[in-house]
């Protein structure tokens, strides 16, 4: 069994506050396709609950997360409610894990009109 997992965060850089409320799906990629894994919504601190990848579930390999992150700028005035084409509306970050036995996080820094990630600890 793997000791790693995988945990996420999403902070508001516009705001300067966690991001709440954000749908998040994990797919893992093989061969060009993708196979839907898990999704959560970030709390109150911006994070999932739980691992989005708990150790028993970790394992070495590429994975993509999809932050939903559209919905949260609507929701919370950074963009107009009714566009239909917003810059930035799902935002795939695609990484590879090969240390099954480490603590991968790959935070989300967001505002309407970029993202970073990296990482982190």
């Amino acid at each position: 069994m793997a000791d790693g997992f995988l945990t996420t965060h999403v902070l508001d850089i516009a705001r300067g506050l966690p991001a709440a409320g954000i749908e998040i799906t994990l797919y893992c990629v093989s061969e060009g396709s993708r196979t839907k894994l898990v999704s959560m919504v970030t709390n109150d601190d911006g994070r999932t609950d739980s691992p989005i990848l708990p150790n028993d579930k970790f394992q070495t390999g590429q994975y993509e997360l999809v932050f939903k992150a559209g919905d949260y700028l609507r929701a919370h005035g950074l963009v107009d409610k009714n566009a239909e084409n917003l810059f930035l509306d799902e935002v795939p970050i695609r990484f590879g894990v090969d240390d099954e036995t480490s603590h991968y996080h790959v935070p989300l820094l967001i505002s309407p009109y970029s993202f970073s990630t990296y990482r982190g600890s």
